[in-house]
């Protein structure tokens, strides 16, 4: 099992920054993978409306993917020693506010589709005050 814990949401102001991280702890059993082997993903989900992807990048390569509705805005860095990915959110507008969610794929892929996700987080909540 893998447990993925978010932090970091907030208020802000349209224009400011908030960083949020992601925590991830555990091994899969069925699969005997470590988190090492993981793809980890950004999501985020806002009343009304269906989750999107934000940004994903793998535990073991520097490889990413940004969403292009925050591409220039957005980065995804991850601490390998301490299995923590950030995501890092500038330039902030009041249609990024949402709930983002953290999720890890066993396929260690990053892919936009959510269904590719195995475990997720409990969520943050982002609002963003124009």
């Amino acid at each position: 099992q893998v447990q993925l814990e978010e932090s970091g949401g907030g208020l802000v102001q349209a224009g400011g920054s908030l960083s949020l991280s992601c925590a991830a702890s555990g091994r899969s059993i069925e699969a005997g993978r470590s988190i090492e082997y993981y793809a980890v993903g950004w999501f985020r989900q806002a009343p009304g409306k269906e989750r999107e992807f934000v940004a994903g990048m793998s535990w073991s390569t520097t490889g990413t993917q940004i969403a292009d509705s925050v591409k220039g805005r957005f980065t995804i860095a991850r601490d390998g020693a301490k299995n923590i990915v950030h995501l890092h959110m500038n330039s902030l507008k009041p249609e990024d506010t949402a709930v983002y969610y953290c999720a890890a794929a066993r396929s260690g892929i990053v892919v936009q589709s959510d269904a590719a996700y195995n475990y997720w987080g409990q969520g943050t909540q982002v609002t963003v005050a124009s």
